[in-house]
C-alpha cells in the first residue's frame, strides 16, 4: 500500500497544481479584459503605449466575440466612451470555460482519492 500511495499522492498534488494554474490563468485573463472594458468605457487615449499594449493583448482573446453586439459609442468633448458588450460576454464565457476545466480536474482528483481507498 505504501509503494502505491506515494505516486498517487504525487498525482493528486499535480492535479491540484493544475487546478491552481487554471484559476490563475483565468484571473489574469479576467483582469486584462476587465481593464480593457474599463479603459474603453472611460475613453482612454489609444495612443498611450500602455493602453495600446493592453488593447493589442486583449484583442487576441476577444477575436471570437467580435461582432456579436455593436459597440455603444458616446462621443464626448475630450474622449470617446465605448461600451463593449462583447467584452463582458467574453469575460463570462471564459469564466464558465475555465470553471468547467477546473471542475473536470476536481473530478479527476476525486476519482484518484476513491482509487486510493480501494
Amino acid at each position: 500500500m505504501n509503494q502505491h500511495s506515494t505516486p498517487l499522492k504525487q498525482r493528486i498534488k499535480n492535479y491540484v497544481t493544475a487546478q491552481y494554474v487554471t484559476y490563475y490563468v483565468l484571473g489574469v485573463l479576467e483582469v486584462i479584459l476587465g481593464f480593457r472594458f474599463l479603459f474603453r468605457l472611460l475613453g482612454a487615449n489609444p495612443a498611450n503605449p500602455f493602453i495600446s499594449f493592453l488593447y493589442s493583448l486583449s484583442s487576441i482573446f476577444l477575436a471570437p466575440f467580435e461582432g456579436i453586439f455593436s459597440a455603444f459609442v458616446s462621443p464626448g468633448l475630450e474622449a470617446e466612451s465605448v461600451f463593449e458588450l462583447h467584452t463582458l460576454v467574453a469575460m463570462l464565457v471564459y469564466a464558465v470555460l475555465f470553471w468547467g476545466i477546473a471542475a473536470l480536474i476536481n473530478l479527476k482528483i476525486a476519482r484518484e482519492k476513491l482509487s486510493e481507498q480501494d
